[in-house]
């Protein structure tokens, strides 16, 4: 999290598992394009990833030190295995969130939690997408080909452009959205209102790398950054369950009143619960953990509570 005087301005989430950019190992070469410099390699722990750039006497069933530059993304249809190229740099575990970070010149410090924790909020607003300002709202949705945020609101269409413009700052550094994001502004006809627009957009998102579009007169534009891993909005909508999981473990260490922990949650959020997360949460908490299922309740109101033993 990134917090300024107690708002958050921007959000990042690296799951455990899975490869990460950064991670250098030796991996097999299961297939190769004929002709082609690309193929699929397989990692120790399993997952393949694509690899570009492959030497020209590599074949099929060879070892090949490979850098992992982008994460698996998961999305509606189908699954987007991770990439890599070869390297002959020293082999090296991924680095940790805090680690990379760091890389980019930002200045780090981890925390155990923060005083008003702010994630179930960000999870909300990454699973449904809809976030409000004056005189507005944004709609955003992750998709095969980009993710889209639409602009809606009552206020005029120059008007209502430019008051999304702050928002639009703000949500992207609160999703972690990266890669190709297309924004549907409201149509603007007059040619003065897209320039003031275009100048809006750019003081706005000058901190953040991208390249974009100019506004056309429908009023969409395209940015686009570097792709490294699955935004906040995908991977909590790629698996709310898991999320709603992850949510409940981190409320139930909240919990202050004496007694044994109850957590009541949908079926499929308990489901998603690791056996080595339950035993992590035993010991952290010191307690005894009791399970409820609610079918009727939705995947994100899991509720931690203090019962007597």
């Amino acid at each position: 999290m990134l917090l300024d005087r107690g708002e958050v301005r921007a959000a990042r989430l690296q799951r455990h598992g899975g490869l990460v950019p950064g991670l250098v190992a030796d991996t097999r070469l299961i297939s190769r394009q004929m002709g082609s410099r690309r193929g699929t390699l397989r990692f120790e722990n399993g997952e393949e990833a694509l690899v570009d750039g492959l030497p020209p006497d590599a074949s099929e069933g060879t070892m090949l030190r490979a850098v992992v530059t982008r994460s698996a993304i998961a999305e509606i249809g189908r699954h987007k295995r991770a990439l890599a190229k070869p390297t002959s740099a020293a082999p090296r575990p991924a680095p940790g969130l805090a680690e990379s970070l760091r890389a980019t010149g930002i200045a780090v410090r981890v925390v155990r939690r923060f005083p008003e924790d702010p994630w179930p909020e960000r999870i909300a607003e990454a699973a449904d997408g809809v976030i409000g300002f004056a005189g507005g709202t944004l709609l955003v949705s992750p998709t095969p080909a980009m993710t889209l945020i639409d602009v809606d609101g009552t206020l005029a269409p120059a008007p209502l452009a430019m008051a999304a413009v702050p928002a639009i700052a703000v949500t992207i550094g609160r999703l972690d959205l990266n890669g190709s994001i297309g924004i549907d502004f409201p149509s603007l006809e007059r040619r003065e209102d897209r320039r003031a627009l275009d100048e809006a957009l750019d003081r706005a998102l000058a901190h953040w790398p991208h390249q974009r579009t100019a506004i056309n007169g429908f009023g969409f534009v395209q940015l686009v950054s570097k792709l490294e891993r699955p935004s906040l909005a995908a991977a909590v909508r790629h698996d709310r369950a898991r999320a709603g999981a992850l949510l409940l473990l981190r409320q139930a260490e909240d919990v202050t009143a004496p007694g044994d922990l109850l957590l009541t949650c949908h079926p499929r959020v308990a489901a998603a619960v690791e056996p080595t997360w339950r035993e992590d949460l035993a010991r952290r908490t010191g307690r005894a953990i009791r399970w409820h299922t609610d079918a009727g309740l939705a995947l994100l109101s899991g509720f931690a509570q203090a019962v007597s033993p």
